[in-house]
C-alpha cells in the first residue's frame, strides 16, 4: 500500500476526514457527525471508516494534520480554566477598563464581556520598570511566595504573568515564573507574556496572555486524549495542527500557544481556497466557506490571503497573526425565526449536531436552512451528507410551517424567504471584506465550498455582480484538503519604538538573526530539512505620533545588511503603503519603527489533484423537481459531481450532486468543467 496523508477538520455539525494517497494522488474523503461533548470521538471514527473505505491500515498513515474548534468554542462558551493573573502593582484592573471604547457607538446599553480572571483572582506585585526596561523597583519576591500560597489554596488551573514593559526585558517575569512554579503543582501551566506576546498596548497584551493561559489546559487536554486515541487505533505518525495564521504547528508549539489556535478550522479552508485557486490560475478569489453552523469569508488577492495582526474572540482581544475571516452565523442549521416586529430572521443561533435540522430526523423541530433547501427540492432525500442514512422531508415541511403560517405564506415562499435572508446575512458580509475596504467585487472570482456553499454562490453571486463562480473538487472536504496543503508556519514579534532615521541598526539584527535561529530549530525539531525552510522579515513602521502601524517586508537580502541605506529603501516602500491604504503619505515626517517581525515557514508537499477529459460529456443520473424564485417548480437534471470534467457544459437550472456537498445551477446559468473537476458558472454576462 501506498503511503497516505491525511487531514480532518472538526465542524459544528460534521467532521471531514481527506485522505492523499501519496503513490497514486487519488483523494478519498469521508464525513462523519461531529461529537461536541468529546471532538476527539468523531475524527477518530471518521479516520477508521475512511481508511475501511479505502482499504489501508493505519500504519499507512504518514502525515496527520487536524484543523480544530476546541480553543474557539472554549472561548465562546466559557468554559476556559480557571486563571489567575499576576501583574504589577497598580495595574490590576486593566482587563476590565480596556480601551474605554463601545464596541456599538450608539448602543448606551451594551454589555462588555466579563474578564476571563476575575478580580479575586487577579493578583498585584510591588515591582516596575521603565519604558527603556531598566529597573526602577526589584521585583518583590517575598509577595510572590504568599501569591503562589494564595493561587494554590483557590485550585487554580493555569496562571497567566503579565508584568509592565516586559517586552522589553523580561527577567523579573522569567524570575516570578520561577518563584510561582516551587508553589504551584508541576500541573499548573505558568504562561509569560514576554514569551506570548512581546509586543506593547498593554491592554491587548494582557488579554493576549490570559486567554493563552486559560486554553492551555484545555487544548492540552483535548490534545492528550486524541493523541492517545490515535495511538490506540494504530497510528503511527506525528499529529499536526493547524493555526489562525494559516500555516500548521506541531502538537508541542499547539500546546504552548493554544490561542493561536482560535481559527484552526476556517484556516485550513483558505488554505484550500489557496492551493485550489493557485492550481486552476484563479489568483483573486473570495472564499466562501458554509458548513453546518456558520459561514466563514475570506478574501485571497494575488494567491495569498491577507493577514491581520490582532482580532477578537467574543469580544475580547487577542493579538496574534491571524488570517482576515468574517464569521456570521449563516450555515445550514443557522434556525429562522420571527422577531416581535414580524420580520423573518436566520441565525445566529444553530442546531449544530444535535440535534441538528429537523430534516435530519435526529429529534429536531424547529426550522433551518437545510431544512429549507430540502422542501425546496434541491436536497434528495436518499443522498444525505455523512453518516445520516436519509433526509426527512416531511419533518422538514413541518419545521417551516413554523415560519409559513405566522408570516400567512406558502410553504415553499417561506422557505424561499429564509434561503433569501440567509443570502442577505453572507452578501453583507462579503461587502464588510471587500466594498468596505476599498476592493471591487466585481475584480474577484466567487470560490463556494463547505457542505451547504455550493447552493447559495450562484445567488449571491448574481447579488454582488461577481462574473465567475468556482465550485471546486471535493468542496464539502475542501477544509480538511487545504490541511493537507498547508506550510508549517512560525511568527514572531517583538516592540522596539526607534525613530527610523535614528535606528539601532545593529540591534534590530540581532533580533531578527534570533528570531530566524529559533524558527530554524523548531522547525527542524519538527522534521522539515534546512532546504525547505525560508524566513520573510518585516517591520511595522508608522508616522510619529500615529496610534496604528503598517507592515513593510524587508527583502532577504536587507535582512543580512541592515543599515541607514536599508532605512530609506524601507521608509519609501511605507509611504507607497501608507498612499494605498489612506490615500495619502506625509514623506517629510519623522517614521517611527514599532516591530520587528519575522516569520519562519517550513514548506512542505502539496496535494497533486489528477487530470482527467472525458470522451464525451456525462448523461444526467436522474431528473426532479425543484423550486426556484423566479420560475416556480422547474424538472431539473440532476448530475453525478464526481463524474463532471472537461467537455462537461450545460446551461441551467441543474442539480450536482456529489458524495460531500451539493451545487445548484439556476436557470439561465452557464455552467462547465476543467479537467481538475473544478466546475465554473458564468453568472453575470
Amino acid at each position: 500500500m501506498s503511503p497516505l496523508r491525511v487531514g480532518v477538520d472538526t465542524g459544528g455539525t460534521f467532521t471531514d476526514v481527506v485522505a492523499l494517497d501519496l503513490g497514486t494522488g487519488r483523494i478519498e474523503t469521508r464525513k462523519v457527525s461531529s461529537t461536541p461533548g468529546d471532538p476527539a470521538v468523531a475524527v477518530i471514527e471518521g479516520l477508521r471508516r475512511l481508511l475501511a473505505q479505502m482499504k489501508n491500515s493505519p500504519r499507512d498513515v504518514e502525515g496527520f494534520v487536524h484543523g480544530t474548534t476546541v480553543a474557539t468554542n472554549a472561548l465562546l462558551e466559557g468554559k476556559w480554566a480557571k486563571t489567575a493573573l499576576v501583574t504589577t502593582e497598580g495595574f490590576r484592573d486593566v482587563l476590565e477598563i480596556g480601551r474605554q471604547d463601545r464596541p456599538d457607538l450608539y448602543d448606551f446599553f451594551v454589555e462588555k464581556p466579563e474578564p476571563i480572571v476575575p478580580r479575586s483572582l487577579r493578583f498585584e506585585v510591588p515591582e516596575r520598570l521603565d519604558h527603556r526596561g531598566r529597573v526602577l523597583r526589584p521585583l518583590d519576591e517575598r509577595a510572590l511566595e504568599g501569591i503562589a500560597e494564595r493561587i494554590q489554596r483557590e485550585d487554580v488551573q493555569s496562571v497567566a504573568v503579565v508584568f509592565l514593559f516586559s517586552y522589553l526585558n523580561p527577567e523579573h517575569e522569567r524570575r516570578a515564573r520561577e518563584i510561582l512554579r516551587r508553589g504551584l503543582p508541576p500541573s499548573v501551566p505558568i504562561v509569560l507574556s514576554c514569551e506570548t506576546l512581546p509586543e506593547f498596548r498593554e491592554y491587548e497584551r494582557t488579554s493576549t496572555t490570559v486567554m493563552n493561559a486559560a486554553l492551555v489546559p484545555v487544548v492540552s487536554r483535548y490534545l492528550g486524549t486524541l493523541e492517545r486515541g490515535l495511538r490506540e487505533f494504530g497510528l503511527g505518525c506525528e499529529v499536526r495542527v493547524m493555526q489562525s495564521n494559516g500555516g500548521i504547528a506541531s502538537v508541542a508549539q499547539a500546546r504552548r500557544l493554544p490561542a493561536a489556535l482560535v481559527l484552526s478550522g476556517p484556516a485550513g479552508g483558505v488554505a484550500g481556497a489557496q492551493f485550489l485557486g493557485e492550481l486552476i490560475g484563479h489568483r483573486d478569489l473570495i472564499a466562501l466557506d458554509m458548513g453546518g453552523t456558520s459561514c466563514d469569508v475570506s478574501l485571497i488577492r494575488g494567491g495569498r490571503p491577507r493577514l491581520s495582526g490582532e482580532g477578537a474572540i467574543a469580544g475580547r482581544p487577542l493579538r496574534l497573526p491571524m488570517l482576515d475571516i468574517q464569521t456570521i452565523g449563516a450555515g445550514g442549521g443557522s434556525i429562522a425565526w420571527v422577531d416581535a416586529g414580524g420580520a423573518l430572521k436566520v441565525g445566529p443561533r444553530s442546531a449544530g449536531a444535535e440535534p441538528g435540522p429537523a430534516g435530519y430526523g435526529r429529534g429536531g423541530t424547529e426550522p433551518t436552512v437545510t431544512d429549507a433547501q430540502l422542501v425546496l427540492g434541491r436536497l434528495d432525500p436518499e443522498r444525505p451528507l455523512g453518516d445520516i442514512p436519509r433526509l426527512d422531508v416531511e419533518a422538514a415541511r413541518r419545521a417551516i410551517r413554523k415560519i409559513a403560517e405566522p408570516l400567512g405564506l406558502p410553504l415553499e415562499r417561506a422557505a424561499l424567504g429564509i434561503v433569501k435572508v440567509a443570502n442577505a446575512n453572507m452578501e453583507r458580509a462579503i461587502r464588510a471584506l471587500t466594498v468596505e475596504r476599498g476592493h471591487d467585487p466585481r475584480d474577484f472570482a466567487l470560490l463556494a465550498f463547505g457542505g451547504a456553499g455550493q447552493l447559495h454562490a450562484a445567488d449571491l453571486a448574481r447579488a454582488l455582480r461577481i462574473p465567475k463562480v468556482i465550485l471546486p473538487p471535493a468542496a464539502g472536504v475542501l477544509s480538511a484538503l487545504g490541511l493537507l496543503a498547508a506550510d508549517a508556519v512560525l511568527t514572531f514579534g517583538q516592540t522596539v519604538l526607534q525613530p527610523l532615521e535614528r535606528a539601532d541598526w545593529t540591534l534590530l539584527r540581532s533580533i531578527l538573526e534570533g528570531f530566524r535561529e529559533e524558527g530554524r530549530k523548531r522547525l527542524q525539531e519538527d522534521g522539515l530539512p534546512e532546504e525547505h525552510i525560508t524566513f520573510a522579515p518585516s517591520l511595522d513602521l508608522r508616522y510619529r505620533g500615529q496610534a496604528f502601524e503598517l507592515n513593510v517586508p524587508l527583502t532577504p537580502e536587507e535582512l543580512g545588511a541592515l543599515g541607514p541605506e536599508t532605512g530609506a529603501r524601507v521608509a519609501r516602500r511605507f509611504h507607497e503603503a501608507h498612499e494605498r491604504a489612506y490615500g495619502f503619505s506625509a514623506p517629510e515626517e519623522p517614521v517611527e519603527i514599532v516591530h520587528v517581525r519575522l516569520v519562519a515557514l517550513g514548506r512542505g508537499a502539496k496535494p497533486r489533484l489528477p487530470r482527467r477529459r472525458l470522451a464525451e460529456p456525462p448523461e444526467p443520473r436522474t431528473r426532479r423537481p425543484v423550486c426556484f424564485e423566479d420560475t416556480g417548480w422547474v424538472e431539473c437534471p440532476v448530475y453525478e459531481r464526481e463524474a463532471l470534467y472537461e467537455p462537461f457544459a450545460i446551461t441551467g437550472p441543474a442539480v450536482l450532486e456529489g458524495q460531500d456537498a451539493t451545487a445548484l445551477v439556476p436557470p439561465g446559468v452557464r455552467a462547465w468543467a476543467d479537467a481538475y473537476g473544478t466546475v465554473f458558472l458564468s453568472v453575470c454576462e
